[in-house]
């Protein structure tokens, strides 16, 4: 597994707090350590998101802001996708009816590719 330190950044002589959580394979991990907490990205350190309603509502708040993702948005795309499947599934009739009645034949539409 490749690591993404730098050696010449975070090499042995390096003075910096370092996560010394134990890996997998039983050594301490040499990964510089969060101001936080002490540990690295890969043992803890990374954020684990918003714990009070503000900052929840934060969140979604910053998630939102555009509108794509709203409920009317949401509800309106259902709508279209509802209807697109009704057409294509009467254009399908349609195209089965041609077929059957000798307008077209099976594989007409390797002409129109």
């Amino acid at each position: 597994m490749k690591s993404n330190i730098k050696p010449w950044l975070y090499g042995p002589n390096w003075q910096g707090q370092r996560c010394e959580a134990l890996t997998r394979r039983g050594s301490l991990c040499k990964r510089p350590g969060n101001k936080k907490n002490g540990r690295c990205k890969f043992h803890g350190g990374h954020s684990s998101g918003p714990k009070t309603k503000d900052g929840i509502d934060k969140l979604i708040a910053s998630k939102i802001k555009h509108g794509r993702f709203t409920k009317e948005k949401r509800d309106e795309a259902k709508y279209k996708a509802k209807v697109n499947l009704k057409i294509k599934t009467e254009i399908l009739e349609i195209e089965q009816w041609f077929i059957t009645q000798g307008y077209l034949k099976k594989d007409w539409q390797k002409n129109f590719r």
